[in-house]
């Protein structure tokens, strides 16, 4: 149920970013396409029942049981790059606003 959610945040950020002409409202929506992605890529490596992929002496079951820490990482790498490419659009975005003074993509085009 958890993948269904991941993959409408996943269309609605996609919608947002093809649909928009505001330079914030286009960064919003790659920040919640990104959110989308995350949820979808955690939600594969979750094991009903799972356990930390840790061998002891007490634990030391099938591998069928682990839950796997891959898709984690994973998801730790994509959320920091997320936030540098939502700084780095925001940065444009306040240039864009000094230059022209909107952040209208149409009125940008315009005053050109």
């Amino acid at each position: 149920m958890i993948q269904y959610a991941a993959i409408l945040l996943f269309v609605l950020g996609l919608y947002g970013l093809l649909t928009n002409r505001n330079v914030i409202k286009i960064i919003v929506s790659l920040n919640v396409l990104e959110i989308g992605l995350n949820i979808f890529i955690i939600s594969i490596g979750y094991v009903s029942g799972g356990i930390a992929p840790i061998l002891t002496s007490v634990n030391n079951t099938s591998a069928l049981l682990f839950v796997d820490p891959l898709p984690q990482a994973l998801v730790l790498t994509a959320i920091v790059i997320g936030v540098g490419t939502t700084a780095l659009g925001l940065a444009f975005a306040k240039s864009i606003y000094a230059k022209y003074g909107t952040f209208d993509l149409d009125e940008v085009e315009e005053l050109k």
